[in-house]
Order: C-alpha cells, then structure tokens, then sequence
C-alpha cells in the first residue's frame, strides 16, 4: 500500500497543477461546444466563408436557369406587377422552350387589379352592358391558373409575422412529407404564419414551396431551410417542390435522430442538412449565363434551345424590387439566384453537407490534441513545441480544407484549434507563475548565502535544485577565529561592539565564499560552514575552495590593517582577528534538514565532520589552512600544496594525509618554494622512521628555506613532538600517523 500511495505522489508531483487546471479546462471546452456559443458560431461561419471565397463552387453546365424580371423588362413592358396574362404568356412561353419546371420566386397573393372585371368597376361613366361585359370576361388570375395548369409549375409562398387565414380548400394543398424517427418539427426553422398565392393559383400549380431566406446575424446568407413549420405545418422549400416535381416522387422523406434532422431524400436524391433542416449553399460566382431577360422570352429572342431541358426560375434582379441578397462570394446578389445555385449543387452532387457526426468529431480533435499538449508540451523545448505546434495547426487547417475543396465536406477546424490554443496558452501562463513563484522562494531561500550570479542561475534552472536529500561529492570549509574567547571578554561590557566587529569581520569572508561559488551553510558564533557543488554544480569545486580560502586570509589580513589603525588612533587596544580553516572534499548528503515545522539547506556526512576536525588541528598545525587528501589532489595544479602530516582524526579508523596550501601555482617556480616542498618530504620521511635527529637537521634547514612563507610554528610543532616522542617512544609498530585525541 504505501509503494501504491509513493507512486502515485509521485506521478502527481510530475502531473503538476498546470496539468490539473488545463484537464478542467478541456473539460469546460468540451461543454463549450455542446453549447455552440454565438461567438463560436460566427467563427466558424467565417472559416466557411472563406472556404468559399477560396474555392467557390465549380460550375457544371447549366441545369437551371433564371428568367430575370430585370431593369431592361421593366423599362420596356413597365413597372411591376404586370398583368398576370403577362405572366401567362410567359410560362406559355417557357413550356414552348422545353423548361422542365418553372418555379416562381414571386407570390400571387391578390386579385390582379388589371382584371377586366376590376378594372371596369374602377372606370366611371361606363354604361352597364359594358360593365357586365367586362365582368364576363375571364380574369386575369383565371388565365394565369388556366396557363399554370398547363405546365409543371411549382408557386412561391412566403412566411409571415402573423398566422394567415386559410380555407378547407387550402389545406388540403399541401405537399406530402414524411419523416423516419422523432417527429422533426421542433428541430425545424418555425414562421408564425404563411402567406399563400390565390386559391385559384394555388390549386392550378403542380407544387408549391416556400421562397422564405433568412440571413445568418451578420446579414450573409449561408444556409436556407429546405423543409420548414409554417403556421403548424411542415412545407418545402420552393427549391426542395421544384426537385420533388421535376424528379415526380410524391413525397419528401425526413431523417432525423434525437440530435435533429439528418437529411432529406427525393426519390433518390438525398441531401445531408444541419439539424434544422437547413442546407449549406454551395455558392459560386453570379455569372449573366445563368440569366435570360423576362422580355426576350415574352418577345420571343431566345434560341429555341436556350432552356430546353433546364429547370426556370422566374425573379427579379431589379434593384427597386428588393430581392438582394448578401452570400460568402458576393456582396450582392438576386435572391432568385440562390434558389438556383441550391438546385445547381444538389443536380450536380456538389453541394455543401457537415462531415457525418461532425461535433463528435471536433470534439475528438479537440480532446486529442488537448491531451498531447497537456502531456508532452512541458516536457519539451520551446523550439520543439513551436514546430509541433505549426505542424498541428497546419494539420488541422489542412484537413477541413481537404475535405472542403475535394470532397465538399465542412469540418471546423477552429474550435479544435482554439481550444489547444487556450490549454496552451493557460499551460504556458499557469507555468510561468509557478516557476516565477519557485524562482522567488529559490531567491528567498539562497538569497543569503549564495552568490547573486548562482541565485538567478538557480532560479532559472530549477531543476538542479533537489530538495529533500541528495547524495554528492562536495567540498567543505569550516573557518573559526583564533582566541575568540579572549577578544569576546574584551566586549564584555560592549556586546553591540562585538556585534559590529564579528559583522565587519564575517562579511568579507562570506563575500570571498560566495564569489568563488560557494554555499553559506551557517554561521555558529565566530565560525562559517560553507560547501561547494550544491545546490548548483561546480565542477571545479576544490580549486574554488582552496582559492576561497586564501581571499579569507588576505581579506583577514586587510581587516587587522586597519583594526591596528583605528586602535592606534583611538589610543585601543589592538586584538588582531586570525582565522584557521579546514577544507576537506568527499561523499555528503544535501538537502533540506530539519523538521516538518522548521528546516534549512544544509550537508551532512563523514566529509563534513573531517572537515570541523582539520579546522581544529590548525591551532596544533599552526597553519591558517589545512587541507585533506582529496582536495589537495584536484587543487595540486592550480595552487602550491605541502603534505603536514599523516592524520587518525578522532573518531576515524582510516589515517589521511593532510596538506597546507603555501599558495597559488606561480608560487612553484619561487626556487625557496620548491626547496621546502623537497626538504619537508625529507623531513617527514625522516620523522615516520623515528629519526629525530634527521627529523631535526631536516626542520632546521625547512626553517631557512621558508622565505617568509608562515610555516614556522609547523616546525615548532614538530620540535615539540619529536620531544615527545623522545620522552615516551611510540610502539614499535608505530606507522608514523598521529592519533589526534581531541576534537
């Protein structure tokens, strides 16, 4: 159980908050597109728009074509509405021309006024055979139903504010539509009423289908219903009646699921839709090829076979008819039109449907990707982020137009490309605070005892701070006042005094330490415990040791100079502050040390604890530094070192040689310097085989090739010693080592 609790801690220290947060966000994107926001919405509207502009529609012949009530017709036959014998004339003419089926994107919703009937009774001083002559005669609505009858004409309807009234004999005037699964009314776009063509109109036509269009928020046009409830009813659209009538199935058959309308089928046509039954108009360019002048026909100037063959439309382009429409290709074009480019996409199987299941599938992409970004984006480098991240845009973009351009499929790529967006970017964000907060308590945290270069080098490479315990090979230094207690009784009656001399004395100290790389572990009283090679590597962490420990004692140097001036002008007594220092580099254990309620950065280790003993043994030594083994063998060529003595420290079982460092490798050329370093090999090789008197001879002659060099009480330690010794001999197996019996 607990390997199964330390797993999964660990696995939620690398999940991470960041991970956490943008999960819940994924997962608020994903109710996101349930919802399908109106801003969402548009946006995907435009992507098709552009679609659309990029790659409109290709045009495959001519299957229908547009009769235009056009500003040339109205200039020679007059303003509308012309006499419906007019209109009469003009479907007689377009049957004569072979049109399949003539749709009309007008409405005939009133008496024409320019009925014989009507228009006596709107003359005065006719006599009344005249009048009754007149009204005897046929109207022009009875001519216009007579000529509809005779050809496969399907009538505009128009949807209305308000319920329209209606009679019996309309309502049995509606066209057969049957659905498989729910019933598709509540999914359908809805009118509160529909405005209908004279009944006589009405009965006369072969179908009758709504004109009705309405534009997206924006104005554009993009989708039209082909099945629509108006006024309780359902009712086709005049494109969706004109292909029933031309292909003659009796009947228009729905899909729907519970998600809405899935497609219709005409015999068998089949048209995916969106849930409301609305298709997507696959729009190419207005082009004049698809329009004959209203006058040309009534006048007789087409080819005979200029619309053989073809589905008619009958509107108007005319400006002052108000028929213009906005769509994704053009800023303006006739409403008729659109009619039309719907009846050109569905004869030419090139119109516009969603991918099957599309907000699954953007729901998948979005999820997929999300999790990828989630995963692997903080795990990887910035550059290779960027690349993945163009390869994935591109990817998507390249895949909803694919599908677009080749296989007129609408897949919106921007809610799976917007929701990555948005968990990378909070990815990134909530990454940024962490690590700026983790830099700030890595700032706080070292702040004192690191060089400010090594804080910011932490700080932005975190992750070579490990927290907790780490095993490293690391150097330590120990550094503590001599006669410390004899300089604290002279401020017996000052302790602020003490205060500010210990604070003037440890600050350049420290500054040596820490511009050398080194770690302030603590201060104990008068001592400094630094290390190196923690929290950040040093790979030349014992020459910056022995270099830090020599800046001590110059910058210790320094401080007496001008303690000694300050007591002789104040008339004080001077109390000049030495320091020894031990340095030892090996196996320690670094981290955060403490308790769950207090705890420091701190090293711990038989390392650090032969390091305090060589400090103590430089008051036997009386040497500022002595060194270990292991540090004196990486600093040997940058600095001058000597061998002191062969050392058992209290506590340890294993004797080391310890070492002094005389000072920086130019040092080695001084001939004096060389000459001492051979003379006391000689003379430590003379005292290990219990030769005092060579021992002797060998100090005397150290003594005058020191040169200055502060080794003269090492000597006077080995005098005392070899008198020792001469006094009470070591054992006869006696190895040359000496057994420190303190501390």
């Amino acid at each position: 159980m607990k390997s199964v609790m330390q797993a999964l801690a660990r696995w939620a220290r690398w999940f991470g908050v960041a991970r956490a947060v943008c999960i819940v966000l994924l997962l608020g994107l994903v109710a996101l597109r349930a919802v399908d926001p109106q801003p969402l919405q548009e946006l995907r509207l435009r992507v098709f728009d552009l679609f659309q502009v990029l790659h409109p529609r290709v045009q495959q012949g001519w299957p229908v074509a547009i009769v235009d009530i056009d500003e040339a017709s109205l200039k020679e036959i007059g303003q509308w509405p012309w006499p419906r014998t007019m209109v009469a004339d003009l479907i007689t003419k377009l049957k004569e021309q072979g049109a399949l089926v003539i749709g009309f994107d007008i409405i005939f919703a009133e008496p024409d006024r320019l009925s014989p009937g009507v228009a006596g009774r709107s003359f005065s001083g006719l006599d009344d055979a005249t009048r009754a002559k007149l009204d005897s005669l046929p109207s022009n609505d009875e001519i216009l139903a007579a000529a509809i009858k005779q050809a496969r004409v399907v009538v505009g309807q128009v949807s209305a504010a308000t319920p329209q009234p209606r009679s019996a004999a309309e309502m049995t005037l509606q066209t057969g539509i049957a659905f498989i699964g729910p019933d598709p009314a509540p999914f359908l776009v809805r009118y509160p009423g529909l405005l209908r063509n004279l009944l006589p109109i009405e009965q006369a036509a072969t179908g009758r289908g709504s004109f009705s269009i309405n534009p997206e928020r924006d104005g554009i046009i993009r989708r039209v219903p082909m099945i629509m409830e108006a006024q309780g009813g359902l009712v086709p659209s005049l494109s969706t009646e004109m292909l029933r009538v031309v292909t003659g199935a009796g009947a228009v058959l729905l899909r729907t699921d519970q998600d809405g309308v899935q497609s219709l089928s005409i015999q068998r046509n089949l048209l995916p839709t969106d849930s409301h039954g609305q298709v997507w108009v696959h729009f190419n360019k207005s082009d004049p090829a698809r329009y004959v002048s209203a006058k040309d026909v009534l006048q007789g100037k087409l080819p005979t076979d200029r619309l053989r063959g073809r589905l008619v439309l009958i509107g108007t382009s005319a400006t002052g008819l108000l028929d213009i429409k906005t769509t994704p290709v053009e800023a303006a074009m006739p409403g008729v039109e659109v009619h039309a480019q719907i009846l050109e996409s569905v004869l030419t199987r090139s119109q516009l449907s969603p991918v099957p299941h599309a907000i699954g599938v953007e729901v998948i992409l979005a999820v997929l990707l999300g999790l990828a970004i989630i995963i692997a984006a903080p795990a990887l480098s910035p550059t290779v982020v960027v690349v993945l991240g163009a390869a994935m845009i591109a990817g998507l973009v390249g895949l909803s137009w694919y599908l677009f351009a080749v296989h007129s499929l609408l897949l919106d790529f921007t809610y799976p490309l917007m929701s990555s967006w948005l968990i990378y970017l909070v990815l990134t964000f909530v990454n940024y605070f962490r690590e700026q907060r983790q830099r700030q308590q890595i700032r706080s945290a070292f702040g004192y005892y690191l060089s400010p270069h090594m804080v910011e080098q932490l700080a932005r490479s975190p992750e070579k701070l490990v927290l907790g315990g780490e095993e490293r090979r690391m150097t330590i230094l120990f550094s503590d006042v001599r006669g410390f207690t004899t300089i604290s009784e002279h401020y017996k009656d000052n302790p602020q005094g003490l205060t500010q001399l210990m604070n003037r004395f440890l600050t350049p100290l420290t500054n040596a330490i820490i511009e050398r790389k080194g770690t302030i572990d603590k201060y104990i009283g008068d001592a400094i415990m630094a290390f190196w090679n923690a929290p950040v590597d040093d790979a030349e962490q014992e020459v910056n040791a022995c270099d830090a420990a020599l800046a001590m004692q110059e910058r210790a140097v320094e401080l007496n100079a001008e303690l000694k001036q300050e007591a002789e002008a104040d008339g004080g007594t001077y109390m000049p502050l030495r320091i020894g220092i031990g340095l030892n580099t090996g196996p320690c254990v670094v981290g955060n040390m403490g308790s769950d309620f207090r705890f420091n950065y701190s090293v711990l280790g038989d390392t650090v604890n032969v390091a305090s003993r060589l400090e103590a043994r430089t008051k036997d030594y009386r040497l500022p530094l002595v060194i270990g083994s292991r540090t004196a063998e990486r600093a040997q060529d940058k600095f001058t070192t000597m061998e002191i003595d062969l050392i058992q420290v209290k506590g340890k079982k294993e004797p080391e040689a310890v070492f002094t460092v005389l000072g920086r490798s130019a040092l080695k050329d001084d001939p004096h310097c060389t000459e001492l370093r051979a003379l006391n090999a000689d003379m430590l090789a003379a005292f290990r085989k219990q030769d005092w008197d060579g021992a002797l001879a060998l100090i005397e002659r150290c003594r005058g090739a020191a040169n200055g060099l502060d080794v003269a009480g090492l000597y006077d330690m080995y005098v005392e010693r070899i008198a020792t010794y001469r006094a009470n001999s070591p054992p006869p197996d006696w190895d040359g080592v000496y057994e420190a019996e303190s501390k």
